[in-house]
This record gives C-alpha cells, sequence and structure tokens, in this order.
C-alpha cells in the first residue's frame, strides 16, 4: 500500500480510509489514484469490514479535485484518460460492498467533491466549502458530478452549482441537501466513527443489499424498485445472521452478526 493512501481498521467493523497528500490538497495524482484503487480492493476483500469512512489528511482540503499541476503537461486524449480514470475510481467507491462515509474535513472542489458524492453519506466540517467549480475552467464536471449531483439535491440547485462553479459553505450544503450531518472540525472523525459504528452494529449482508437495493431501485420506476427491493430481501433469508438477529431479539441481547 503506498503512502498516499492510509487503512485504519478498528475493531467495530470500521475502516477509516485517508486520502494522504495534504501538501497538495489531496489532489486526484495518478499514483494517488492508482493506491486508491488497491485500498478499495483491500477493503472489499476484507470480510470484517462493515462500513468505511473515506476522509483527507489534514484540516485545509478533504480533496481538491484532479491535479491540476499533472495535467498541465497532458495531450488531450492523456486527459480523456486521466477523467475517465477518476470517474472509474469514484464508481467503484460507489459500489464498495458496504456504507461508505465521506468525513468531508476541508475543501472539497471538483472531483473531490465527486468522490464525496459517489459515498452513501456525507459529513462535513462546518468551516469547509464545496463546490463542482470546472465550469470556471471552460470544462465541465466529468467524473460524475453531472449526474450524481441533481440525483441528490434536485436539477435546479445542482444547475445552479454547476453553471456558476460558485463554493457554498456548510450550511448551505445541508440545507440543499448535499450533506446529511455536520460537525465542528475537532469532532468529524469522532462523529463519522460514532455513525459508521452504529451502522456497523447491523448485519453486513442486510447493509449490502439495502445499499443495492437503493442504488439500484433509486434509477429506475417504483414497480422495477420493488421487484429489486424483493430480490434484495430475498438474499438476507438463508443467512445466519437473520436466526442471530431473531434470537438476540428474543433473548434481549446485543446480536452478534458475522456475515454469513
Amino acid at each position: 500500500m503506498s503512502d498516499l493512501i492510509t487503512i485504519n481498521i478498528h475493531e467495530e467493523h470500521v475502516a477509516v480510509l485517508t486520502l494522504n497528500r495534504p501538501e497538495a490538497a489531496n489532489a486526484l495524482s495518478h499514483a494517488l489514484l492508482v493506491a486508491l484503487n488497491e485500498a478499495i480492493k483491500e477493503i472489499n476483500q476484507n470480510k470484517s469490514i462493515y462500513c468505511t469512512v473515506i476522509t483527507g489528511a489534514g484540516e485545509k482540503a478533504f480533496c481538491a479535485g484532479a491535479d491540476l499541476k499533472e495535467r498541465k503537461g497532458m495531450s488531450e486524449d492523456e486527459v480523456m484518460k486521466a477523467v475517465r480514470y477518476i470517474g472509474e475510481t469514484v464508481t467503484a467507491i460507489e459500489g464498495m460492498n458496504m456504507p461508505v462515509i465521506a468525513a468531508i474535513n476541508g475543501a472539497a472542489y471538483g472531483g473531490g467533491l465527486e468522490l464525496a458524492l459517489s459515498c452513501d453519506i456525507r459529513i462535513a466540517a462546518q468551516n469547509i466549502k464545496l463546490g463542482l467549480t470546472e465550469t470556471s475552467l471552460a470544462i465541465i464536471p466529468g467524473a460524475g458530478g453531472t449526474q450524481r449531483l441533481p440525483r441528490l439535491i434536485g436539477t435546479g440547485h445542482a444547475k445552479r452549482l454547476i453553471f456558476t462553479a460558485k463554493p457554498i459553505d456548510a450550511s448551505e450544503a445541508i440545507s440543499i441537501g448535499l450533506v446529511e450531518q455536520t460537525a465542528e472540525q475537532a469532532d468529524l472523525l469522532t462523529d463519522a466513527l460514532v455513525l459508521a459504528k452504529t451502522i456497523a452494529s447491523n448485519g453486513p449482508i442486510a447493509l449490502k443489499q439495502a445499499k443495492i437495493a437503493i442504488n439500484n431501485g433509486t434509477q429506475t420506476d417504483i414497480k422495477e424498485g420493488l421487484d429489486i427491493e424483493r430480490a434484495c430481501y430475498a438474499e438476507t433469508i438463508p443467512t445466519v445472521d437473520r436466526v442471530e438477529g431473531l434470537q438476540a431479539f428474543k433473548e434481549k441481547r446485543k446480536p452478534l452478526y458475522k456475515g454469513i
């Protein structure tokens, strides 16, 4: 694992993945993206992890987006390839086997906000700024921002943010549904871990299937969505964890889920 990414695994089945390039505002260089994809695979293969938190090193930036210094010397084809790689990485985060929380510790611009949009839940420090600033550089969001943002906050607000390229603060972000929770800077990771541990105390197979049902169901009509929900529900029925949940409820104790 590269030192550009760190993974800390907590005993309550939670992983904290940190973008560790604070000297460059945790910008998405090619090397960082390679390390991030390796980390995603490592976490996905670890069946003891039921929830993941993604954050950035330092207090200045969660992720400033693409590494524009690196991009300066690229040809047009190389730029397209680099943007595609960011998009593929963001989609890989969205497809992780468990709920993922973005703990937005600092500025999240461009690809950095697109990364946060691919997470299931976003918690932001109260002093931060977020924005899809690409049109100010005569480009558009290219790693899912034009698609995920309107699905999250509605078309009108998404167009306003993308067309103006103006960042917003955490209080406005929570008012329009861009983030689900805010915290004091000093409390951000603690609050994110509290949420992650609460999530991870539940059945991991159920969490995975609930995520699939929500993500896939919201992309279709209600009839097909209900079919998706039924199929995901069926995946939980033959599990040992389901029996354990019922037994623990009967015995008035905390269930011990094992992901089987």
